[in-house]
C-alpha cells in the first residue's frame, strides 16, 4: 500500500465562548482579537459534533477537521489513536478567568465505561500564561478526604477547605488527569491541551447567577462518582529547559496515554528541526513570531518523470507563526522546521498511538 500523499500544516478558524467568568485579557496576553462580551474560552482546535474547527486558510479552507478526518484520516493522524467516539483525539484552547471559575472534576478513562451517553473522559493540562500576583488554583484534594466528608461539603463554600491551594504564576505548568477535583482562581490565562471532551461535573460555583438570577446546575451526585480519592494530585511546576542546539531549549511537560506535551523556546534566528514522527503534532504559539517550513511533495507530472531519479524534491513551503496561533502538522507532512524570527516559544503536542 503506497503512503498517504501528504497533507499541509492546518489553521483553523478560532472559536470564541462567552462565559459568565470570562474577560478581555487574551487581548492583552496574546494580542488576541476578541468580539464583544465576557470572552471565557477560544477553542483553537476542535473536533465534537456541535463545535468542529473550520481551516482558515490553504487548500483546505472552508474545511472541517470532521471533514478531513473522514476523508484523509490516515494521512492526517498516522498512527495516532482516535477518541473512543472516533474523534480527533485532542483539543486546544485558550481559557481567560476575570472570576474563579467553579468548582469541578472531569471523568478519568477509568470511568469510560459507565458514563452516560455523550460524556467522556477528560484528561487536560494547563501552561499558564498569565496570572496576577494574588492568584490561585485549586487542584487536588487534601490528604484524608474521603466520599463522605467531600459529599457533605459539596455545592457549599465549605469545599474549599477540602481542597489543596496553591499559587502560580506565568510558566507554571498543571497537569490534570480526570478525576481530580479544580478550579481554576480569578487572574490565570492559560493555554490548555486536553482530550476531546466537554464533560464537566459542576461542584460548587461560588454562589454564582444568571441574567435571571438563577444559578448554574450541579452536578454533585455523577461527580462523587468520578472523583479519584485517595489519589494525590500532581503539584503545579515551573518547567525549565535544557539545550536542545544552538540557541533551543526544550523540556518534556507530560507524557500522557491521551497526548504529551513539550516545552521549546527559540532564541531570534534558531531553528528548530523535527523528525517524522509518524502520527499528528500540534504547534500552540504562546510568545514571539516565526515561520513554520517543509518540502512539498513532488506533484504527479514530477513523479511521472522520476523513473532515473529515485527521489525527487519538491520546492520549501514556509506559513507565518504569530502568538495564539495553533497549527496541525498532519502525520503525512513528515520531517519541518520551527524557524524564529524573534524569541518564540510554544507547546509541542504529540499525538499517541
Amino acid at each position: 500500500m503506497s503512503a498517504p500523499r501528504p497533507l499541509e500544516p492546518l489553521r483553523f478558524q478560532r472559536q470564541f465562548l462567552e462565559k459568565p467568568w470570562g474577560g478581555r485579557s487574551l487581548e492583552r496576553v496574546l494580542g488576541l482579537a476578541l468580539p464583544p462580551g465576557k470572552i471565557g474560552e477560544t477553542w483553537e482546535l476542535v473536533d465534537r459534533d456541535r463545535e468542529n474547527s473550520v481551516v482558515a486558510e490553504g487548500a483546505f479552507q472552508g474545511r472541517t477537521l470532521r471533514e478531513l478526518l473522514r476523508e484523509h484520516g490516515d494521512a492526517l493522524l498516522g498512527r495516532a489513536r482516535r477518541s473512543p467516539a472516533g474523534e480527533f483525539p485532542v483539543l486546544v484552547k485558550f481559557l481567560d478567568a476575570r472570576e474563579d471559575l467553579s468548582v469541578q472534576v472531569h471523568p478519568h478513562d477509568d470511568h469510560a465505561a459507565e458514563l452516560a451517553r455523550g460524556d467522556a473522559p477528560k484528561t487536560e493540562c494547563w501552561y499558564v500564561l498569565d496570572a496576577t500576583p494574588e492568584s490561585v488554583l485549586y487542584h487536588g484534594l487534601k490528604p484524608g478526604v474521603d466520599a463522605a466528608t467531600f459529599a457533605a461539603r459539596a455545592s457549599g463554600p465549605g469545599v474549599l477547605e477540602l481542597l489543596e491551594r496553591h499559587t502560580v504564576r506565568a510558566g507554571d505548568f498543571v497537569f490534570v488527569p480526570g478525576g481530580t477535583v479544580h478550579a481554576i482562581g480569578a487572574g490565570i490565562a492559560l493555554a490548555e491541551v486536553q482530550q476531546t471532551s466537554d464533560t464537566t461535573y459542576r461542584l460548587y460555583d461560588w454562589g454564582r447567577v444568571d441574567d435571571r438570577g438563577r444559578p448554574r446546575a450541579m452536578h454533585v451526585d455523577a461527580g462523587l462518582r468520578v472523583i479519584r480519592f485517595g489519589v494525590t494530585a500532581p503539584r503545579p511546576v515551573h518547567p525549565t529547559t535544557v539545550e536542545r542546539g544552538r540557541g533551543v531549549r526544550a523540556v518534556e511537560l507530560v507524557d500522557a496515554p491521551a497526548f504529551a506535551v513539550e516545552l521549546v523556546e527559540l532564541d531570534a534566528g534558531a531553528e528548530f528541526a523535527l523528525d517524522a514522527l509518524g502520527r499528528a503534532r500540534i504547534h500552540v504559539v504562546l510568545a514571539g513570531r516565526g515561520a513554520l517550513r517543509w518540502r512539498e511533495a513532488a506533484d504527479a507530472r514530477a513523479s511521472a518523470s522520476a523513473r532515473a531519479t529515485p527521489a525527487v524534491i519538491g520546492a520549501m513551503r514556509s506559513c507565518e507563526l504569530a502568538p495564539g496561533d495553533t497549527w496541525l502538522v498532519p502525520a503525512s507532512l513528515g520531517e519541518h522546521v520551527i524557524e524564529a524570527r524573534e524569541p518564540l516559544r510554544l507547546l509541542v503536542v504529540r499525538t499517541q498511538e
